[in-house]
């Protein structure tokens, strides 16, 4: 059984490591991409920072940290969100965790007062992109500004 709950510091280094690790096994750590964010061994302080954002993390009956997902303000003028650092474990993978994480990440940010959620990923990351599609996100021809990540290439957004 998986338990879904806001992130903690002590979840810190695992989300790290897991970000990471995932990244580099599609040959995405890289400059450009999350891999290098400065906030990423310190999530937990970033998340927790402000009541417009949040860090989801997915524990295991073993306690381990097997994925997660984040949202933050993007545009606060026009009341968008980005959803961020969505992530599963290889060995969480295939069992919808990941809808899960979205449901949640989603509810946290038409609760935070947000109208739209936006969010960027890789061509690289095809089961991401499934679940973005499958989720009812629409897929953007560009960035709705200039990409902080700059080696992303699909762009997406959804109403909540």
């Amino acid at each position: 059984m998986i338990t879904i709950r806001p992130i903690q510091k002590n979840d810190d280094p695992y989300l790290k490591q897991l970000i990471q690790g995932l990244l580099k096994s599609y040959q995405l750590d890289i400059p450009g991409t999350a891999y290098f964010d400065p906030e990423l061994a310190h999530l937990s302080d970033f998340y927790q920072a402000s009541n417009t954002r949040q860090y989801f993390v997915a524990i295991n009956d073993q306690q381990e940290v097997v994925g997660g997902a984040g949202i933050a303000t993007y545009d606060a003028q026009n009341k968008v969100a980005e959803l961020q650092k969505l992530y599963v474990a290889e060995k969480a993978q295939g069992h919808h965790l990941s809808y899960q994480l979205l449901d949640k990440a989603m509810q946290f940010a038409k609760e935070a007062g947000y109208q739209q959620v936006y969010l960027e990923t890789h061509h690289k990351l095809e089961s991401a992109l499934h679940i973005y599609r499958a989720y009812g996100f629409t897929e953007l021809s560009a960035p709705l500004k200039k990409a902080e990540h700059s080696e992303m290439d699909y762009f997406f957004v959804l109403s909540v």
